[in-house]
């Protein structure tokens, strides 16, 4: 790696051709991921409607947003790095500074971030002028999502 190379990655372990395609991958991975947690989240609302006789359909609306912030949370901070639909497409998400796992409160705050920023779909643009590909919610959350290599 090229005294540029290494100043156009993000953290010490990250090599520049970890970024390439990131993008469409993401874009896939989010529609197998979206599937996933629509089918955890009616299972679960189906088991608690029954379960409560019925009763608890008034509470149950924000499963969605609980079971995506869950597993996002849960399946980026474990051992793989990465939800069921970034390993399909064969992307894993890091810590900017250090390259290293992210925690739970790290990625559940980026679903949170990119949940929220479907209210204002501008914000998806700030990864055309990042060098790393990053969306907003990723900056915030301090973190980046790169290419197994």
């Amino acid at each position: 790696m090229s005294l540029i190379d290494a100043h156009i990655v993000s953290g010490p372990t990250l090599r520049a051709e970890s970024f390439d395609g990131v993008r469409r991958r993401r874009a896939i991975a989010l529609c197998l991921d979206l599937v996933l947690v629509s089918i955890l989240a009616a299972v679960i609302w189906c088991a608690l409607a029954i379960l409560t006789f019925g009763l608890s359909i008034v509470l149950l609306p924000p499963i969605f947003p609980l079971v995506a912030f869950f597993y996002n949370g849960l399946t980026i901070s474990g051992w793989r790095m990465a939800t069921p639909g970034m390993r399909a497409m064969d992307l894993e998400m890091r810590m900017q500074d250090t390259g290293g796992r992210v925690p739970f409160i790290n990625a559940a705050a980026q679903a949170l971030f990119f949940y929220l920023s479907w209210m204002l779909p501008a914000v998806f643009l700030v990864t055309l002028v990042d060098r790393e590909k990053r969306f907003l919610h990723d900056i915030l959350a301090q973190v980046v999502v790169i290419r197994r290599l």
